[in-house]
């Protein structure tokens, strides 16, 4: 028996999640169930595994489980950057080795079509739009992290935009960046939107429950899941929860993930003058140079998101003095570029963890005879989680390809310290990491 000793609580306030139209939730578990294949996590990585189970064993009923309500939790509080390009923060030019970047590069250009698939079968109204992302820097270091980056999109063959301090207020409205670099293929959509829609399309033979948190677990022939009001045997078990994924007492995955949580706050929406105000784009999304400084995005709704600061929380619940002292960074954030909307306040805060390794690495595979898994998106989920989650489907079905073999082969996130070393590295690093982020965050 393994007892699952952490289990998510998201706060309450994610604009996203209240902004996407709401849907009919669908009922927790209650009493005795079985399936052929049962997952954990009804985020990107599961919503995807659940789907291509279904499609590639027509016979078998696959049981999607999910803690919390679908959109609510991890998967519906990104800034909605539907990424295609590799970006290897170890690397000098942040695309490092060639051969992995491009097939890294095919991996998340298939996640990205196979939601763009989704989406228009659907008829998902999550707003997505292939409009690129812009990464925007402020001072030298940021300057020269951008022309590092243009010498690895060079080396890879990808097309991208360089942008001067005199043009980017008309891409983007403020003149605060001194240099932008503008790359094509990047998708922007609302998370929670997206994620509501996509569990609302599964194939008839997926059943989702929500608000069904597992707390205890027997492996053997079968695995048997068991929670406060019943349990779900299944002869298969997919763990595609991320950072949670560590409490289910498999050694392969134990300390190997960090649940870093990022903080976010949206605007009311702009008014016509405001918006006359700001110039630029309707709809735009920028990614700092400096890994801590400042996600920014104008909505479809004319909202503006303003998304830095990070806080290291080991048991996967936010903490809500951050929510509290964070928000103060991001009316400073909006402030320094937005000087023309100062009567423009936030109306919603939140919080949404990553999980990171500390190699930047996921795992994806077997980690025990009738358990796999799909976890540790690094960050990139969107892309990341729906291509892992369907091949993890496909090799259990047999398929075999370049982007299969070149997961298996992956060799799986490392090991951190143990307590109270990781908290006290993870934490210094986090704190310095901002601090010198400077003009950037």
């Amino acid at each position: 028996m393994t007892k699952v000793t952490a289990l998510p609580a998201d706060d309450k306030r994610c604009a996203w999640y209240h902004l996407s139209n709401q849907r009919q939730v669908k009922p927790s578990h209650s009493g005795k169930s079985s399936a052929r294949w049962a997952v954990i996590g009804a985020g990107y990585t599961g919503l995807a595994a659940a789907r291509r189970l279904a499609v590639n064993f027509p016979d078998d009923e696959v049981i999607l489980i999910e803690a919390q309500e679908v959109g609510y939790g991890t998967a519906g509080r990104n800034a909605g950057f539907a990424i295609d390009l590799p970006h290897d923060i170890g690397a000098e030019d942040y695309i490092g080795d060639i051969e992995i970047a491009k097939t890294t590069l095919k991996l998340n250009l298939l996640g990205q079509s196979i939601l763009q698939t989704l989406v228009r079968q659907h008829g998902i109204d999550c707003h997505m739009r292939a409009s690129g992302k812009y990464q925007g820097a402020v001072e030298k270091r940021g300057i020269a992290v951008l022309e590092a980056y243009q010498r690895g999109l060079d080396k890879l063959g990808q097309e991208y935009e360089v942008i001067g301090e005199q043009d980017l207020p008309q891409h983007i409205g403020t003149s605060f960046y001194k240099k932008g670099l503008y790359t094509p293929g990047t998708v922007l959509l609302q998370p929670s939107a997206l994620v509501k829609g996509l569990a609302d399309s599964l194939p008839s033979n997926v059943t989702l429950y929500e608000n069904t948190p597992i707390t205890e677990v027997e492996y053997g022939d079968k695995v048997v899941l068991k929670h406060a009001n019943g349990q779900i045997t299944a002869d298969k078990l997919i763990l595609a929860n991320n950072a949670f994924g560590q409490r289910f007492g498999f050694s392969q995955i134990q300390r190997t993930m960090l649940p870093v949580f990022l903080y976010a706050s949206m605007t009311r929406p702009l008014t016509e003058q405001e918006q006359s105000q700001l110039g630029g784009k309707d709809f735009w999304g920028v990614i700092p140079s400096d890994p801590f400084g400042s996600t920014v995005r104008r909505t479809h709704d004319n909202r503006i998101l303003i998304r830095n600061s990070f806080s290291f929380n080991p048991n996967g619940r936010p903490k809500q003095h951050c929510l509290d002292r964070f928000v103060h960074r991001h009316k400073k954030s909006f402030e320094n570029r937005f000087p023309m909307l100062p009567e423009v306040d936030f109306e919603y805060t939140w919080s949404g963890s990553l999980a990171l390794s500390q190699n930047h690495k996921g795992f994806f595979g077997q980690l025990a005879p009738n358990v796999f898994g799909a976890l540790c998106c690094n960050g990139l989920g969107i892309t990341r989680g729906t291509v892992t989650g369907t091949l993890l489907a496909d090799w259990l079905a047999g398929q075999r390809n370049e982007l299969i073999d070149f997961l298996l082969e992956t060799s799986g996130p490392n090991k951190v310290p143990p307590e109270p070393f990781l908290s006290i590295g993870v934490n210094a690093t986090l704190w310095w990491g901002q601090m010198k982020s400077g003009l950037e965050s």
